[in-house]
């Protein structure tokens, strides 16, 4: 979108819980809006017609006709019924929280995943607000709200949308299926996945950047990395590392991304090692931990190990890189900034630890009787090669948990393999 779209923000605090202002205001910013004018007030219960009342979308209609503005961007999820009944009422385009968060996905995905994930996403959202849209309002336009396919399926029947949206999950279920393949790939050449996972524009970008020489899009401001990236890390003592950058995490964030980018968010849920990554620098850290956590258990990523990276220590006043540790002494957390490289020693020291520790990685020789043993180990996915020795045998070069090695052993037979 070029230029800014002037735009009216409401934010009620309802139940006596409000939102994030500074949180949206960059939302707005970052969709290309200006904001001319805002609407707040408190509610004890919302409206089930409008959200917020008789009397605040009269407020609102004036605020419109005064400033000028096309646009009212509500800090709340509205229903399908709330949001047509708004745009009745004040005769322009309105946008809840949910539908400008889906905005700002279609005009950073770059990929062709990236691009169907998020075309998906929108397309549910737009189905059930299409009865009774009113007709002016779904004209063909530029603006907030209709980038990506917003501009071509406003005025196309469901019929035709459901089709699209069958045609996206049955190209996203084969992105899945590579994904994968690929994640077996790596296991088979006993490659650790580390994912990178937190609130959006806490520094995951260019922590990637800076231990990966990669190019992702690094920039202070919401979602400037939408589609994933995974690329090659080799850390002495542990060997090589798989790390992958995601998408940002944010309050509230759509039901309907989450479930488009399942088959993306599953290299988290299949990580070996989460890096959360926290802006050390906000003061509302705990609770945008909180959300990431919540995402991480939509997901299924709850249970996976976690090591926090606290980021952007250059921002704060004499703070020093450091590593917390558990009472059983397992590294925690690490202070760092990936900007200017205080503290990355201790985050690959960290590293080390979490993973190394439990990683065996050697050569057994398996005599020609011990096939079972052999297929253990590769149903496992932990020969990293082999080859045949001079009586008939195999020598095999593994990297498998200690524990996962001894339980395989025991299993196969009671006479343990020589180790070379």
């Amino acid at each position: 979108m070029v230029g800014c779209v002037p735009v009216v923000v409401v934010a009620m605090a309802l139940d006596g819980h409000g939102g994030d202002p500074h949180e949206f205001d960059e939302l707005v910013r970052t969709s290309g809006g200006a904001i001319v004018a805002r609407l707040g007030g408190r509610r004890q219960r919302a409206d089930a017609g409008t959200l917020i009342g008789s009397g605040k979308v009269a407020e609102l209609r004036a605020l419109l006709a005064e400033t000028g503005a096309e646009l009212a961007l509500f800090d709340h999820q509205l229903s399908p019924s709330q949001e047509r009944n708004l745009e009745r009422e004040l005769n322009c385009r309105v946008l809840d929280r949910t539908g400008l968060i889906l905005d700002i996905f279609a005009g950073r995905a770059r990929t062709h995943e990236g691009r169907l994930q998020v075309e998906l996403a929108q397309l549910e959202h737009l189905l059930p607000r299409l009865v009774g849209r009113a007709p002016q309002l779904s004209r063909q336009q530029g603006g907030i709200g209709l980038r990506g396919p917003g501009e071509t399926q406003l005025e196309t029947d469901r019929r035709l949308i459901r089709g699209r949206i069958d045609a996206l999950r049955r190209k996203l279920d084969l992105v899945q299926r590579r994904r994968q393949q690929a994640r077996v790939a790596r296991r088979r050449r006993a490659a650790l996945t580390v994912a990178l996972t937190g609130y959006t524009n806490a520094g995951k970008s260019t922590l990637f950047n800076t231990r990966t020489g990669a190019a992702v899009t690094a920039a202070d401001q919401l979602f400037a990395t939408l589609d994933p990236t995974l690329r090659r890390l080799d850390l002495t003592g542990v060997g090589t590392l798989v790390l992958s950058d995601t998408v940002g995490f944010i309050r509230q964030l759509p039901h309907q991304l989450v479930a488009a980018f399942r088959a993306t968010l599953e290299e988290v849920a299949q990580a070996d090692l989460i890096l959360e990554v926290l802006d050390a620098a906000d003061p509302e850290w705990p609770s945008r931990a909180a959300c990431v956590a919540e995402v991480l258990a939509e997901i299924g990523a709850a249970e996976v190990p976690r090591l926090r990276v606290f980021n952007k220590i250059d921002r704060l006043a004499d703070a020093a890189p450091r590593l917390d540790r558990d009472g059983a002494g397992t590294p925690e957390a690490v202070w760092l900034s990936a900007v200017t490289g205080a503290g990355i020693p201790l985050l690959h020291g960290a590293l080390r630890e979490r993973l190394a520790p439990d990683l065996v990685r050697q050569r057994l020789y398996l005599a020609p009787h011990q096939g079972r043993t052999r297929a253990l180990l590769y149903e496992a996915l932990a020969v990293v090669a082999e080859s045949p020795a001079e009586d008939g045998g195999t020598m095999i070069d593994l990297c498998i948990p200690a524990a996962r090695l001894r339980q395989i052993l025991d299993r196969a037979t009671p006479n343990n393999p020589a180790t070379d």
